[in-house]
């Protein structure tokens, strides 16, 4: 069979900026495949940049190689789902394998705004106030919860408690749930 030629004229070259305010989840490690399907369902939705949390009532730990691995394979989860909802831009996905309450609590000190997705919290992520610009972190805990240290670190960083209603939502869906949330009253949808 012979080769042929394709002669394709390009009509318009366009480009999408990156999102501002940017939608960052600190995401407490799961276990099983429940974290691959926060960030698939995250990354459909929105997110821009994800953080594997190491939470101290994180069943699944990632050390060593397994880490780095795992965190790889979030990545993929994450570029695929992209592919899929033909987002412009990937989530980053984080650097290190996981993150540990102190660097999340600093990462919080940052932002323009952080919340932390808590069952006893008062304030409502629908009511609470957004940011014009900047990163919006978001952290939310694994199956057994954030403890009460972490929670005071993430207050001590700036973050806010909040909920969502009065259910209290799994890992994989909680970030999703506030994802949409944040990015109906940002105006990305």
């Amino acid at each position: 069979m012979g080769r042929g030629s394709v002669d394709v004229n390009v009509l318009s070259v366009g480009e999408e900026p990156a999102a501002d305010p940017r939608l960052v989840v600190v995401q407490g490690i799961a276990k099983g495949d429940r974290g691959e399907l926060a960030v698939q369902a995250m990354t459909e939705v929105g997110v821009d940049e994800i953080l594997p949390w190491a939470a101290s009532r994180s069943v699944t730990q990632w050390r060593g190689d397994r880490g780095f691995k795992a965190r790889d394979k979030w990545a993929a989860t994450a570029r695929e789902a992209a592919k899929q909802a033909r987002r412009p831009w990937l989530p980053v996905v984080g650097g290190e394998p996981d993150c540990s309450t102190k660097q999340v609590a600093a990462r919080l000190g940052t932002a323009a705004a952080g919340f932390v997705l808590h069952e006893e919290a008062t304030e409502r992520l629908t009511t609470a106030e957004l940011p014009e610009s900047g990163d919006v972190v978001l952290v939310v805990g694994p199956e057994g919860g954030i403890s009460d240290a972490e929670l005071d670190a993430f207050r001590e960083g700036g973050a806010v408690p909040v909920r969502l209603g009065h259910a209290v939502l799994r890992t994989s869906t909680a970030g999703v749930a506030a994802l949409s949330v944040l990015s109906a009253r940002l105006n990305r949808w």
